[in-house]
């Protein structure tokens, strides 16, 4: 393997080259590669197969986006750019954040980053249209209190949340780029401000805004396009430099784990809209698939929605 520098471009044959004399086992498309062909016929099992596709993954990814922003400076500037906060300085950033409540779902942020004043970012990458959006952002905003106001505390001690969601697609058909959720009494230009701060974003509309263009890079994620200051450096490093080959390593085995969750969770929404056919009561289905009732009301729901 060339120790000193990563190739990001396929060649000629349209393989992607891994050292002299191998290549990657052509594969359908978006199949992350298994194995690769040596001079002497060999197969080697390898993570650099998995990390040439990996390269391919763009920041509308969850996990892509999670490993890209668990750096302060990467991460600063688009939280920068969403919020239009010029001078905020990012302290802390947890990624891939699970909170636990014994009572409730579990919440997996993509990413929680905390400012210097003691704010709090929630970014999130949803890219399914079927969730409900506006419930999902206030679920999230009601475990992040949930955790972060200690006994003791005084309710005016809660610290600015700001839930930003970023979608593919243009969740609210309105033709932009953002729409930053703004509460106020009824009839009043009166604000009404509880600390929650939410902001839909979207990579679908482009309005030739800041926001609008760092979406555009967000849909390619090129490594040579470095447009977008310290994320763009991020992005090279972990695509292209040396340093990057583990840490991208390790993304693509998240990605696998991910695939597996899914495809567990697909196959359970199938069994629970195969058994409603059936005539099971939803209460029964989801003893019997080992899913929540609210859960499973919500792919019935869905299912009935689609066929409208």
């Amino acid at each position: 393997m060339n120790k000193h520098k990563l190739k990001c471009e396929p060649d000629t044959m349209g393989q992607t080259r891994r050292a002299e004399g191998e290549y990657l086992i052509p594969k359908e498309p978006g199949e992350l590669p298994t194995a690769s062909v040596t001079d002497n016929g060999g197969l080697i099992k390898s993570c650099e197969e998995r990390v040439a596709e990996a390269r391919k993954f763009n920041l509308l990814s969850n996990v892509f986006m999670s490993v890209a922003l668990n750096d302060p400076s990467a991460c600063q500037h688009v939280i920068r750019i969403l919020t239009g906060i010029k001078d905020l300085k990012v302290k802390e950033i947890r990624t891939q954040y699970r909170i636990s409540q014994i009572t409730s779902h579990d919440a997996i942020l993509d990413v929680l980053a905390e400012d210097r004043e003691g704010n709090l970012i929630n970014l999130e990458i949803q890219r399914k249209d079927t969730v409900d959006h506006a419930r999902r952002t206030r679920f999230y905003g009601s475990m992040i209190d949930s955790t972060y106001l200690e006994k003791g505390r005084e309710y005016n001690e809660m610290p600015e949340v700001h839930i930003i969601y970023i979608s593919e697609t243009d969740l609210w058909r309105a033709g932009r780029t953002s729409y930053p959720v703004k509460k106020h009494f009824a009839g009043t230009d009166v604000t009404y401000d509880d600390g929650i701060h939410v902001l839909y974003v979207n990579a679908a509309v482009d309005d030739g805004t800041d926001i609008a263009k760092m979406m555009k890079y967000f849909k390619k994620a090129d490594p040579e396009d470095m447009s977008q200051g310290d994320l763009s450096r991020r992005i090279h490093f972990l695509k292209c430099e040396e340093g990057g080959f583990e840490v991208m390593c390790q993304i693509t085995e998240k990605f696998l784990q991910e695939g597996r969750q899914e495809g567990r969770q697909e196959q359970a929404r199938e069994t629970v809209l195969n058994l409603a056919e059936m005539g099971m009561p939803v209460e029964k289905i989801a003893a019997a698939v080992k899913v929540s009732v609210a859960l499973a009301k919500q792919w019935l729901e869905g299912a009935a929605s689609a066929k409208h």
